[in-house]
C-alpha cells in the first residue's frame, strides 16, 4: 500500500503549512505591488519604432500585472518535494505551485509547475526516485483553504496497485461553474503530452474521461512558459466547437498564470459571419477537400487567352507586343502565382516586353518608364480584359448560382446529386447582396487566400473536438499557422457532423502538418469505469478501429437505468434529479435538442429552477442544475448527468449513436438513464 495519511485537522504540521501558504500569499501580493507601481520607461521622438516599443512595453507590464493578480479561489500551491540534500544549491525542498512566488530577497517560495526542477513531482517514482525523498500532495476546499495534504515515501517498500487516493479524491471533489485546472494530478502520459517541445505538431487522440482538453490548456501554458518570446509573435488561439465550452474552459489558464490566450469557434475566425444555415448534404459537400480543387478551377477560369496584343505610343513611336508573346507571358504566370500578384505581373511584364522593344531602338528607359507603361491605357484594357479583378464572393455566387459555370468548374470530381445540394434554388441578384451560411464562409477564406496570400502565422493553435471539423475548415485554419504549431485535440468515436474530415493522418494532412506526431489517451480517469464500459458498447458500430478506453476508478451506483412509460418519464426524470441533488456538486439533464425546453419546463414546474445552457454564457456559474441539448454537450463535465430518451437522440441527426456516446460519458460520478423508448439495439446486449 501507498503510504499516505491525509493529516488531521488542527495538526501542528498542517498548521505550518498554513502560515507557509499565508507567507506566500502575501509574498505574492508584494511582488505585484512592485510590478503595479514602476514606473513605464517611454522612448521619446516620433520615430515608429520608438512608438512601437512603447506599446510593447505597455502591453507587456499589463500581461505581467494580470499574470501577478492573487486569484482568491486558485490555491497557490498543490505540492511538495523533498530532495536529497545537495540536490538543488541551497533548497532541499520546493513548493510547486501554478506560478513563481518569491521572498524580497529572491529566494523562491513557489516554483513554476512548468520549470525542470518541478518535473519529478509528475514523474518520479519508486524505481526512479530522481533523488525525491518524498512527495506531498495538498487538499484545498473551493475557497482555497488548505485542508489537508497526503505523503507519498518514495523510499522503502509499497504495494504500489492501490490506485492514488489523492487523484481520485481530486476528480471527486464535487464542482459547479466553470472547468478546474488539473495542474495537481497530471499523470505521467499526460505529462508527456504537456510538456512535449512546440515541434512537431501534436494531436491527441484521446477517449472521454482521459483529460485531453486539460492537456492541451496545460500544454499552452507549458509552451508560454518554455517559449514565450517566440509564441509572443505570432499569438497563441484557441478553437472550440462553441461559446458554451469556450465558457467551460475560460477559467483554466487564468488560474494557471496565463491571461493573453485567445479563445474563439471557429466560426469566429472568418470575416464575415453566417447569415443563414446550410442544409445537411451541403454542408457536407462544401466542407470536403474536393472543393478546393473546385474553387481553385472556378476561380482559375476567369483568366482568358490574349486574342490580340498591346500597342504602346510615346510621342513618335509605336511599340507592339504581339498577341502569341502575351499568350505566352499569361501561360507562364498561370503556373507560377496567385491570382491577385498575377494581374499586377501581367502589367509589368508586358511592360517589360516594351522596354525591351525601346532598348533595340537605342532608348534607356528606367523602371520609372516600366511602371508608366504598366499603367498605361493599352496595358490595363489587355489586363481587365484577360485577367479581371474578381472578388471571392462574386466566384462562389456565379457557382452557387450556375448550374453549367458548377458543372464545369466540378468536372468529374461531384456527382450530379451533390451539384444539385450545392445550386441555390433563389440566387441573390448579385454576389453583393447574397447570404452566406457558415460552410460559405469557409469556401470563400480559401477563395480569398486563392487570390493572394495570407500574410503572418499564428506562433501555436489549439484545436478542440478537432475531430468535427470539414477539409476545408482544416486546411483554413491551416493558413492561419502556416510556420507555427498545432495542438490538435479529439476523439474520432465522438465525431458527430457528417462532414468529419476522417481518420487524424488526413486532418494533419489538410492542416499541412503531415510531420505531426499522433498519441492516443486511453486512460479514462473522470469518467467511472462502469460508465466507460457501458458507452463503450457502442464503439464496435461507430469506431472500430479504436480500441476500448480503460476506466481507472470504480464508483458505487454509478449507473442507473431506468424504464417507464410516456406519461411516467418526466416524472420519473424529476425524481432522479431530486437524488442527484440532494448529494453535492453539478447535475446536468441532457436529452435531444427539440426536447431539452420542454423538459426545462418541466423541472422548473417541479420547482427545481434549472437553467438552459446557451441561453447565456454564464449559466454554469450560477446553477447546480443545467439542461443541456445533446449538441452542446461536447467537452463538458458534471458530476452526475441525467440522459432522458437516448433513442431520440439518436434519431435527431444521421450520426446520432456517435452523438449518444457523448452525451453518456459527461458524468464524473453518477449517470442516470431515463427511458420510454427502447435502447439502441448495442446497449441493450448484455
Amino acid at each position: 500500500m501507498v503510504e499516505s495519511a491525509l493529516s488531521p485537522a488542527g495538526s501542528q504540521e498542517l498548521e505550518d503549512e498554513r502560515a507557509f501558504l499565508v507567507e506566500a500569499r502575501a509574498a505574492l501580493a508584494r511582488m505585484y505591488k512592485e510590478v503595479f507601481g514602476r514606473e513605464i520607461p517611454v522612448i521619446g521622438g516620433e520615430d515608429n519604432d520608438e512608438r512601437f516599443t512603447n506599446e510593447a512595453n505597455q502591453r507587456a507590464y499589463e500581461l505581467r500585472t494580470r499574470a501577478l493578480i492573487d486569484l482568491p479561489d486558485v490555491p497557490l500551491f498543490f505540492g511538495r518535494l523533498d530532495y536529497e540534500a545537495g540536490t538543488i544549491e541551497e533548497l532541499d525542498r520546493i513548493y510547486i505551485g501554478r506560478r513563481h512566488v518569491h521572498d524580497g530577497n529572491g529566494v523562491p517560495l513557489v516554483i513554476d509547475w512548468r520549470a525542470p526542477v518541478s518535473v519529478p513531482f509528475y514523474r518520479a517514482t519508486r524505481s526512479d526516485r530522481q533523488r525525491v525523498l518524498l512527495r506531498r500532495r495538498y487538499g484545498f476546499s473551493d475557497a482555497a483553504e488548505l485542508t489537508g495534504f497526503e505523503d507519498e515515501p518514495l523510499i522503502g517498500t509499497a504495494d504500489l496497485d492501490q490506485a492514488d487516493a489523492f487523484l481520485r479524491a481530486e476528480i471527486e471533489r464535487p464542482r459547479t461553474g466553470p472547468m478546474r485546472d488539473i495542474v495537481a494530478t497530471i499523470q505521467p502520459e499526460q505529462d508527456d503530452l504537456v510538456r512535449a517541445p512546440l515541434h512537431p505538431t501534436v494531436c491527441v487522440q484521446g477517449a472521454p474521461g482521459t483529460g485531453k482538453t486539460a492537456v492541451g490548456l496545460h500544454r499552452v501554458a507549458y509552451l508560454l512558459y518554455t517559449e514565450r518570446e517566440r509564441l509572443s509573435r505570432g499569438g497563441v488561439v484557441i478553437v472550440g466547437p462553441n461559446k458554451s465550452f469556450l465558457s467551460y474552459i475560460r477559467k483554466v489558464l487564468p488560474a494557471l498564470g496565463e491571461v493573453d490566450v485567445r479563445q474563439i469557434t471557429i466560426d469566429e475566425l472568418f470575416n464575415q459571419p453566417a447569415a443563414v444555415p446550410d442544409e445537411s448534404e451541403a454542408a457536407r459537400v462544401k466542407g470536403d477537400a474536393r472543393m478546393a480543387r473546385i474553387l481553385h478551377r472556378a476561380l482559375w477560369s476567369y483568366v482568358g487567352t490574349p486574342t490580340a496584343g498591346i500597342l504602346y505610343s510615346k510621342g513618335s513611336q509605336r511599340y507592339r507586343v504581339h498577341d502569341y508573346e502575351t499568350v505566352e507571358i499569361v501561360s507562364a504566370l498561370r503556373e507560377s502565382t496567385r491570382y491577385a500578384p498575377g494581374r499586377v505581373a501581367l502589367a509589368q511584364r508586358i511592360a517589360h516586353a516594351v522596354l525591351v522593344l525601346m532598348e533595340r531602338r537605342g532608348e534607356s528607359p528606367d523602371d520609372r518608364v516600366q511602371n508608366a507603361v504598366a499603367r498605361s491605357k493599352p496595358v490595363k484594357e489587355l489586363v481587365d480584359a484577360v485577367w479581371p479583378r474578381v472578388a471571392p464572393e462574386q466566384v462562389l455566387h456565379r457557382l452557387f448560382s450556375d448550374a453549367d459555370f458548377l458543372a464545369q468548374s466540378a468536372g468529374d470530381e461531384l456527382t450530379e446529386d451533390e451539384r444539385a445540394a450545392l445550386l441555390w434554388q433563389k440566387p441573390a441578384r448579385s454576389w453583393k447582396s447574397a447570404k452566406w451560411s457558415g460552410a460559405d464562409t469557409v469556401l470563400l477564406d480559401e477563395l480569398d487566400d486563392l487570390i493572394e496570400r495570407r500574410t503572418g502565422s499564428l506562433g501555436h493553435l489549439v484545436l478542440d473536438e478537432a475531430q468535427d471539423l470539414s477539409a476545408m475548415q482544416l486546411r483554413a485554419l491551416g493558413r492561419r499557422c502556416r510556420t507555427g504549431s498545432v495542438t490538435v485535440l479529439g476523439d474520432l468515436a465522438q465525431a458527430t457532423t457528417p462532414w468529419a474530415a476522417g481518420p487524424w493522418d488526413r486532418v494533419l494532412a489538410h492542416l499541412d502538418k503531415t510531420d505531426g506526431v499522433v498519441a492516443e489517451l486511453d486512460r479514462g480517469f473522470r469518467v467511472p469505469e462502469q460508465i466507460i464500459d457501458f458507452a463503450a458498447k457502442l464503439l464496435p458500430e461507430i469506431a472500430p478501429t479504436l480500441g476500448v478506453p480503460r476506466g481507472v476508478r470504480t464508483v458505487a451506483d454509478a449507473l442507473t437505468i431506468v424504464e417507464t412509460d410516456e406519461q411516467s418519464l418526466v416524472d420519473t426524470l424529476v425524481a432522479a434529479c431530486k437524488t442527484d441533488l440532494a448529494g453535492e456538486g453539478s447535475v446536468a439533464v441532457i436529452a435531444a435538442d427539440d426536447q431539452i425546453s420542454h423538459l426545462r419546463d418541466a423541472l422548473s414546474a417541479a420547482g427545481l429552477e434549472p437553467t438552459l445552457l446557451g441561453e447565456t454564457d454564464e449559466e454554469m456559474d450560477t446553477t447546480r442544475l443545467v439542461c443541456v441539448p445533446a449538441t452542446l454537450a461536447k467537452g463538458l463535465e458534471f458530476d452526475a448527468v441525467v440522459v432522458a430518451e437516448p433513442a431520440r437522440i439518436v434519431a435527431a441527426e444521421p450520426r446520432g449513436l456517435h452523438r449518444l456516446y457523448v452525451v453518456l460519458t459527461r458524468a464524473v460520478s453518477r449517470l442516470h438513464i431515463v427511458h420510454a423508448s427502447p435502447l439502441p439495439t448495442a446497449l441493450s446486449q448484455t
